[in-house]
């Protein structure tokens, strides 16, 4: 019997996993002086407050939406940034599409910096202050568009404002791509796709809205983090609909349609998703697990044998860990018959997924089906979108924007991630394989949870660092 050599194989097999732990640290870092950005922050701010105090906001049904608002912020450019409308070749596109080309030294590949000038609507009645008037009080400025982002359109331009105002030629072609309808899947970024594909650019980097500077977000982590995505998760929404005879309530059959979509609802949330860690949040895990405390250090370090641990942290505490290593999938909308006496001949209930990039719509359509297990329930797919490409990190678009994030937010930790949300940049997928996504803010908790809410507001100083920021890229192009 070899029992007595239990012990010592779990002593070495503990060992292992702590000398893992304990080797599980940051890259060493050599500093280096950080060259000063120095611009025209009243000016930079001033622009923004011109920009928030023009309507922009665009809905499904576009005969809500006032053209002349739209209008007016693109008149206000040539006198909000003369340099870059004297500088750089304007071309406006269908549906609001705005593309601005800083014309470089050199014939290599080209940057894109991205961003998107309309805005969600707002409900004024809910709002501590007007949210189109730019009103600034105690260093902050409040307005729809402050953070979503108007802030990230005005940071590109001030900043091709003061290095043109310098001097200053990038090497290779700058665009600046500017969508009007982002927040309602609209079509202006697929038109300047469209034309690079036309033109055959390729670019050596695409930067768009994405993650941003935060704090707490990961287990362990007491330092900022830059949440860079290199991917963002797809979109599917689902409609689950049962059919009957109807009838009076008074004397129902076993399962009513609304019983059956009911114990679907129940299944779908019993049995998630399984997890997968794909690329981008390995490479968080990595990057973000080796400044963790060691408890935390110890899983991220042995995910091989404590990854079965991981998923039942996710699954039992949701919100966004879950997301990042799952598709998901909420419940939103249900609708029966419309009076309570009477079964009805219909009911249906709508889901909304976001599909992890190891799933396809065709692939998480097929799991719900066979997870609801009912012939009676039918399945239609409404609105939806595959998962983007995952971009590269190993490359010097990747690094461009790592040594602009970390001169401007100095101490922070840089990593991959997957985005949750769906962005315009997901168009250029095929276009590009260095597609980053990252809003050049540092936010709070309560910041974050303004944006597409009520009282949207941003700190003055954060305006100043989105241009700081896009200063330092554009530096490098």
């Amino acid at each position: 019997m070899l029992w007595y050599l239990i012990p010592a194989v779990l002593v070495v097999f503990i060992a292992v996993l702590v000398i893992r732990a304990l080797r599980f640290n940051p890259p060493a870092q050599t500093a280096e002086k950080t060259e000063e950005v120095t611009f025209d922050k009243e000016a930079a701010v001033s622009a923004l407050a011109e920009l928030v105090r023009c309507r922009t906001v665009s809905y499904y049904d576009h005969s809500l939406e006032d053209d002349a608002e739209f209008e007016k912020l693109i008149a206000l450019l040539p006198s909000l940034y003369p340099n870059v409308m004297k500088t750089c070749s304007f071309t406006r596109m269908e549906d609001r599409a705005l593309l601005f080309r800083w014309k470089g030294k050199g014939s290599g590949d080209p940057a894109v910096l991205m961003a998107h000038y309309d805005v969600v609507p707002v409900n004024e009645e809910m709002w501590e202050k007007p949210a189109f008037e730019a009103l600034i009080e105690d260093g902050v400025m409040w307005g729809r568009g402050t953070l979503d982002t108007k802030v990230t359109f005005n940071g590109i331009l001030s900043a091709a404002e003061t290095l043109i105002a310098g001097g200053f030629e990038p090497e290779n072609d700058i665009y600046f791509a500017f969508s009007g309808g982002e927040e309602v899947s609209g079509e202006g970024a697929v038109h300047i796709v469209d034309w690079f594909i036309e033109q055959g650019i390729k670019p050596a980097m695409v930067l768009d809205e994405g993650g941003g500077v935060v704090e707490n977000v990961f287990p362990g982590v007491k330092v900022p983090s830059a949440m860079v995505g290199i991917a963002e998760k797809g979109m599917l929404n689902l409609k689950y609909t049962v059919a009957s005879s109807g009838g009076h309530a008074s004397a129902p059959a076993p399962h009513t349609p609304v019983g059956k979509l009911a114990k679907a609802c129940v299944r779908m949330e019993s049995h998630p998703f399984k997890a997968h860690l794909t690329k981008p949040v390995l490479e968080m895990f990595d990057t973000l697990g080796r400044h963790s405390s060691f408890v935390y250090k110890l899983i991220f370090a042995n995910l091989w044998c404590f990854g079965g641990v991981l998923d039942l942290i996710c699954r039992l505490s949701g919100g966004e860990l879950n997301a990042l290593v799952r598709t998901t999938v909420a419940f939103t909308q249900m609708s029966g018959s419309q009076a309570p006496n009477v079964i009805p001949p219909e009911a249906s209930l709508v889901s909304n997924s976001r599909l992890n990039p190891a799933d396809t719509v065709e692939s998480a359509v097929e799991y719900i089906r066979k997870t609801i297990a009912d012939p009676d329930i039918t399945l239609t797919v409404a609105d939806h979108m595959e998962p983007s490409p995952i971009s590269r990190t190993d490359c010097e678009g990747w690094e461009r924007v790592v040594r602009a994030v970390a001169d401007t937010w100095q101490g922070c930790v840089v990593t991959p991630y997957l985005m949750l949300q769906c962005s315009d940049s997901r168009h250029y997928g095929k276009l590009s394989d260095k597609v980053y996504r990252f809003s050049a803010m540092d936010l709070t908790k309560e910041e974050r949870g303004t944006i597409h809410g009520n009282n949207e507001r941003i700190r003055l100083e954060v305006v100043h660092r989105a241009v700081e920021f896009f200063i330092r890229v554009m530096k490098q192009c």
